[in-house]
């Protein structure tokens, strides 16, 4: 008996505790309630309807920026280079002294020519008078007369090869290479500058045989100069029908649509449009970068904004591709201070180009 009193306060004193615990409970959730049935807090921000855009369809190579007037300044005398007036980055115009090569044999070729030639000078002369009084024939006469001709064709060429001592640039253009310098033997044909007119430009690369199959003179071409940051137009001048026997490629040559801020030398990444593909294209504007991911706002039937990761693809000047992580009919919402759980107002959706429907 003693044992069953003892027990009957504690049981009391659980029961009104627990009495006392559900009270509050169901007295304490007025505002918590209130909280989650909140609305959503209302946004400004630019809206946009995605639909599926058509693409060209590129095959990618890399290439160099050079010039289609590259001009190799040579000797046509054998010699000592005496003086080398530019060097490389130099501009030089069209008939500018770039060399002068020490023409000691050249020298001694014209004067044993001029001594020829005076001799036959003489010769004529003489012969001339024996012909007048009929004391050689018209046969001996005309054999000095030829020798007399080609001593004198001599002396001329002779004179030009004296003149190759100094050599003028063909070109206005950039010196670009310089192969050779002062106190080197010239040869004839050896290089001894190389000069680039930077007024005519072509890219230059190398494709496939399964490629060069799609291409033909005339086709637009999408040129990338990374240390341009820009794309630039072109098309193709001259796609050479035989393959390098090294590497089984075909050599392409690709002229400029826009030149300017371009130079030789620059690397250049080539585009060459093989066919079409859909795809999907955002503002770049639209894009949220948060600790070290990529996503956007979609936006979903309640306008209610909802970030979400995506995986992009390439840049296409101020838009963007995604390759991943949305779809046709969606839509995306951008502006400042966008948050998970705002609620788009006051904007009315636009559509993308691809999107033949109205937005809301």
């Amino acid at each position: 008996m003693n044992h069953r009193h003892g027990t009957m306060p504690l049981a009391a004193a659980l029961t009104a505790s627990l009495m006392a615990a559900l009270l509050a409970a169901c007295g304490a959730p007025e505002s918590e309630t209130s909280a989650v049935n909140e609305p959503h807090p209302a946004v400004r921000a630019h809206a946009l309807r995605l639909a599926a855009e058509t693409l060209p369809e590129h095959y990618i190579t890399s290439g160099v920026v050079s010039s289609d007037h590259r001009v190799a300044i040579s000797s046509r005398l054998a010699g000592y280079i005496r003086e080398i007036a530019a060097r490389e980055g130099d501009r030089v115009k069209k008939g500018q002294m770039l060399v002068r090569v020490d023409p000691v044999n050249a020298r001694q070729a014209l004067n044993q020519a001029l001594a020829d030639f005076a001799d036959a000078r003489a010769d004529l002369e003489r012969y001339r008078k024996l012909l007048a009084e009929h004391a050689v024939s018209q046969q001996q006469f005309d054999k000095v007369r030829l020798r007399y001709k080609v001593a004198k064709s001599r002396v001329e060429q002779a004179k030009n090869q004296l003149a190759y001592a100094e050599i003028a640039s063909p070109v206005t253009g950039i010196v670009v290479k310089k192969a050779m310098n002062t106190g080197d033997m010239a040869a004839p044909g050896a290089p001894i500058l190389v000069v680039e007119d930077p007024t005519q430009l072509l890219v230059e690369t190398d494709v496939s045989a399964r490629a060069a199959a799609h291409l033909a003179v005339g086709d637009a071409v999408d040129v990338v100069i990374p240390a341009l940051d820009t794309v630039r137009g072109g098309h193709i001048r001259q796609l050479v029908n035989a393959a390098d026997p090294a590497s089984h490629q075909f050599h392409v040559k690709i002229a400029l649509d826009d030149t300017r801020g371009v130079h030789p030398g620059m690397f250049a990444e080539v585009r060459f449009r093989t066919g079409s593909r859909q795809a999907l294209l955002i503002p770049a504007a639209a894009v949220v970068h948060r600790a070290g991911l990529t996503g956007v706002y979609v936006v979903d039937d309640q306008d209610v904004l909802h970030y979400r990761q995506i995986r992009l693809g390439e840049r296409h000047g101020e838009r963007v591709e995604v390759a991943a992580g949305l779809r046709a009919g969606e839509r995306i919402a951008w502006g400042e201070g966008l948050a998970t759980g705002m609620k788009l107002a006051g904007a009315a959706t636009q559509d993308a180009p691809g999107n033949k429907a109205g937005g809301r």
